[in-house]
């Protein structure tokens, strides 16, 4: 028994660092366990943690706004210290879910403004400890984490992505959003006062930066996940997969540091970019391959031709296509892939050198 008691007066003690390590708990969890956007178990998840997030919120703030707690009262200490890692394991969890399907549907260099608001989060908690700042920031991280979903679950009922769902996305969480702090209102009223011109200030400043990255075109197309890419000397079907022909590829670590594919061709060759890009069930859109080559005088890229696919979402491993390109210019090269407005879903580089015979090219069906 003193054992637990030892343990509670620690966990008490440091409460501020337990819900951040929850926090962090929550998004290492997600990272792993999360799969297809558009599957039931995937929606119960995110339904549960908003459900958990909320009620901790609303429950700790009932507790804060009653009298102050009697120094040894130690069944509301422990309450206390439980809600307080609920609340930041379930937005740490819901935040986490969010990031794992951005990063899926964008490649590194579009998605820093989400990676910089989560180090922004984990650097804040250690900074609002007082109630209203805490409450503030806890309210509005459940604001960022009902627009985040909903912009998620919006294009997978509606099955389409677009300007038209994100802004429903948006309706939807304000509305969500409003009806929750007339509850948190109403459960305590005074102590909701204090904090309730911050909160409306910080819903605005959150809608107004998401809506921003979206316009901007910052944020990738979700739900859209490009499941596979690469660049070869050929690419064609083969019954149900297709049957690409690559060099020797460098290992994947070597890419991270700047190193792509060199792909060595002959006068005349065409050489194939090939992409299978995940979207949901019954979601149909368009995708395009931009291909561009680097001036070497300028170190510009100069945009050499786009290709337009129609995509049908529900496939597991994604819906494929492929481009083609015919005696590309020795240097650098890129293809963005990109939906029909633009967004990034994924890119490949790689650097073409003129060869006078063909290479030994090896065989890889993708599924």
């Amino acid at each position: 028994m003193q054992a637990i008691q030892q343990l509670w007066g620690w966990a008490r003690a440091h409460e501020r660092h337990l819900s951040a390590l929850a926090m962090a708990g929550g998004f290492a969890f997600d990272s792993y366990a999360f799969g297809r956007i558009d599957r039931p178990a995937t929606q119960a998840v995110f339904i549960f943690y908003l459900i958990m997030a909320g009620v901790s919120i609303a429950v700790l703030h009932v507790m804060e706004s009653r009298s102050p707690r009697a120094p040894g009262d130690v069944r509301a200490v422990r309450i206390h210290t439980l809600l307080v890692t609920a609340t930041q394991f379930a937005l740490g969890a819901l935040l986490s879910g969010f990031c794992v399907f951005y990063i899926r549907s964008a490649s590194l260099g579009s998605s820093w403004p989400f990676l910089l608001f989560m180090a922004a989060i984990f650097i804040g908690q250690e900074y609002f400890r007082e109630y209203a700042s805490r409450l503030v920031f806890a309210a509005l991280l459940f604001f960022f984490s009902l627009y985040s979903y909903a912009i998620l679950l919006v294009p997978v009922m509606l099955h389409r992505i677009g300007t038209g769902p994100f802004l429903v996305s948006g309706g939807v969480a304000v509305a969500a959003f409003f009806f929750y702090m007339r509850l948190l209102a109403w459960a305590g009223h005074e102590r909701y006062r204090s904090a309730r011109l911050h909160i409306r200030i910080g819903m605005l400043v959150v809608a107004a930066l998401v809506n921003g990255f979206y316009f901007l075109k910052v944020f990738p197309p979700l739900p859209l996940v490009l499941s596979d890419a690469g660049i070869y000397h050929d690419v064609r079907r083969a019954g149900a997969d297709f049957a690409a022909a690559s060099e020797a590829e460098p290992p994947a670590w070597r890419a991270l540091f700047g190193t792509f594919p060199v792909l060595h061709v002959v006068a005349g060759q065409k050489i194939f970019l090939y992409s299978a890009i995940f979207a949901p069930y019954r979601l149909a859109t368009a995708i395009e391959h931009r291909w561009e080559w680097r001036d070497p005088a300028t170190g510009a890229w100069t945009p050499q031709q786009a290709v337009r696919f129609s995509i049908q979402g529900g496939r597991e491993n994604g819906y494929r296509a492929y481009s083609f390109r015919t005696a590309p210019k020795p240097g650098q090269w890129r293809v963005n892939i990109v939906s029909w407005d633009g967004r990034a879903v994924g890119r490949v580089r790689f650097s073409v050198e003129p060869a006078a015979t063909p290479p030994v090219l090896t065989s890889k069906l993708l599924k």
